[in-house]
């Protein structure tokens, strides 16, 4: 499976016309950027926490000829964790950092993952572009609106291969299926819903308390304005403990599905969003968003997305815990992470592909042979071996989408949106294209 689907990312990625090089059609700009190819990259991972999973596979296999410079994390004991992960796939030891900053400087560090908190993605990413760091950036991309266009500038100024961890796009059979629906299989696709249900319980209420032993308060909130610890925050209640760091639920797994239906209509940005969204559960604990929400998304020719996210009842609504269906009108189609159905225009079922994908579902943590792919294609795509899966300047549209839900959700209120340029045509969201930062932290290209 994995042979095959390197045949079709090279089949469909190679450059049509240029230099052939080992086989391959380049342009004279990229035979340039590529002499040394065989060189090895030396990689540096910022943020040890639940993501760290995803990366060992990718960086120990001997064929990526990948060297690991740095572990960085702002808390000692994803350090050390991290470190004996790794002691059990490669023979070095790479160092261990706290500062992001000084692994950026390092001259010798040619790519960086950053698997940071939500706040740190585009700020962090942009300042090891500015380095001349290629990134791979977990979703989501950006904070909010002013980040994602400002990611996307950098990685056009510098130059540099910028990839979101939005990792089914390396998905073999969900490649697969959006070729069959851009083909025509299901008629004219004009309808998606993305999903996502969990089950998450009960979280503390925020509390003044000190800051855990060993934890660097101040660069962990780097760019966020600053304020006392509370207890429970660093440790992945972040993301549901206000807008400081996280992105909701709609960040923190829509931005899968949703980009996998935006991919599947082949649309850009929409002309409308509108949201019902509200907090249904553990009315009395410390989650300070939406717990629920349902977004539909217009675009032009009147194609829609609904976006259907529901972290706290485990009731499945459309039968599984994640995944995207598709209508067209001569059919439909089922994908999640590890199969997809296609089923004509009465409901008969056409095909069911089973893939052998092992990808992580709703569970805490990541990882999996489709994000092993993905964190390849970025490794294949810095040699200009491999087509980039997702380019950020494409993935920050599908990121623009969960920062459209979030504004409509605190303006309580839809908008109109400028299907060209992304801008929010309502004053009120306009308030919120950007954050405020904490001086002398500010995202600058």
């Amino acid at each position: 499976m994995q042979t095959d689907r390197r045949r079709f990312i090279k089949q469909t990625g190679a450059t049509a016309a240029g230099l052939m090089v080992g086989g391959m059609s380049l342009s004279a700009k990229s035979y340039k950027r590529i002499l040394g190819a065989n060189d090895r990259i030396h990689v540096a991972i910022i943020g040890l926490g639940r993501r760290l999973g995803a990366y060992p596979e990718a960086i120990a296999k001997k064929s990526n000829n990948i060297e690991l410079s740095y572990l960085c994390d702002v808390m000692p004991s994803q350090l050390t964790e991290a470190a004996a992960l790794f002691d059990k796939k490669i023979d070095y030891k790479a160092r261990l950092e706290k500062d992001l900053r000084k692994v950026f400087a390092d001259k010798k560090v040619d790519a960086v993952i950053n698997a940071t908190p939500d706040h740190w993605h585009a700020p962090g990413s942009i300042m090891a572009i500015r380095e001349g760091k290629h990134v791979y950036v977990e979703k989501p991309c950006s904070h909010n609106m002013f980040e994602n266009e400002l990611l996307v500038e950098a990685q056009k100024k510098y130059d540099r291969v910028v990839q979101m961890g939005n990792q089914q796009r390396s998905s073999f059979h969900t490649i697969q299926v959006i070729n069959a629906i851009h083909n025509g299989e299901i008629g004219i696709p004009y309808k998606a819903i993305a999903f996502y249900t969990n089950k998450r319980g009960r979280v503390p209420v925020q509390k003044p308390a000190p800051v855990p032993g060993g934890l660097d308060w101040e660069l962990f909130q780097g760019p966020a304005p600053r304020r006392g610890y509370t207890e429970e925050t660093w440790n992945y209640n972040w993301h549901w403990y206000g807008w400081d760091y996280g992105t909701a639920e709609a960040g923190n797994n829509g931005t899968h599905e949703m980009d996998v239906a935006r991919w599947a209509l082949q649309v850009g940005f929409p002309n409308r969003v509108d949201v019902d969204a509200t907090k249904g559960q553990f009315l009395d604990d410390g989650w300070e968003m939406y717990d629920t929400m349902e977004a539909t998304y217009k675009f032009d020719d009147n194609k829609s997305i609904k976006w259907s996210g529901i972290s706290r009842n485990g009731y499945d609504t459309y039968g599984t815990g994640r995944g995207t269906i598709i209508y067209g009108s001569e059919g439909s189609v089922y994908v999640d992470r590890n199969k997809y159905m296609i089923y004509d225009r009465k409901g008969g079922l056409v095909k069911n592909n089973e893939s052998d994908s092992e990808e992580a579902g709703t569970a805490l943590g990541g990882g999996g042979s489709t994000s092993t792919l993905h964190v390849e294609n970025f490794f294949n795509s810095i040699r200009d071996t491999e087509k980039l899966m997702a380019p950020i300047a494409d993935a920050a549209v599908s990121m623009a989408m969960v920062h459209y839900s979030n504004v409509a959700y605190r303006i309580n209120s839809g908008f109109d949106i400028d299907p060209n340029t992304g801008k929010m045509l309502y004053q009120d969201a306009m308030k919120l294209w950007g954050r405020e930062y904490e001086p002398g932290w500010e995202p600058v290209i």
